[in-house]
């Protein structure tokens, strides 16, 4: 399968990967700053934007062929996922997943690496967009500084 060919003036179109990883919880912000060491994920205006979900169960059952001896049953850990794009760049991505490795508690942590389209915004255009949120009372979540 490949990627759309998108012809648009409301954004500008960028191939990259979408990497996903899952992460016991309590070590993700570990993992997302190795990440920030190789790349400041930037997307358009801004910089280390990532994705996590809230805590989920991840499991699985060892066999016994890697560092950790065999386990009856399977073992449940609290984790997060983390996604984020990187651009298409092979030294790149393998400089990030590296980074994964070196700081993820796991002997084999969950990586995946999807061929991805990401779209950006054309500064300047849509600006007067009453859904925007400059345009209308600050939700919660926009920061102080840009009420």
């Amino acid at each position: 399968m490949s990627l759309p060919n998108l012809t648009t003036e409301r954004f500008i179109p960028e191939h990259g990967f979408r990497i996903t990883t899952q992460i016991p919880t309590q070590s993700a912000q570990t993992v997302v700053e190795c990440i920030l060491n190789e790349t400041p994920l930037k997307y358009g205006d801004y910089d280390s934007v990532t994705f996590q979900t809230a805590t989920g169960v991840q499991q699985f059952r060892s066999l016994g062929r890697g560092r950790n001896t065999a386990t009856e049953t399977v073992v449940e850990v609290p984790c997060i996922e983390l996604s984020f794009f990187v651009l298409d760049d092979d030294a790149l991505v393998t400089r990030v997943v590296e980074a994964i490795y070196s700081s993820h508690p796991y002997e084999e942590p969950v990586v995946f690496v999807e061929a991805c389209l990401r779209t950006l915004h054309i500064r300047g255009l849509d600006e007067d967009n009453p859904n925007r949120f400059w345009n209308s009372s600050p939700a919660d979540w926009v920061p102080e500084e840009h009420r």
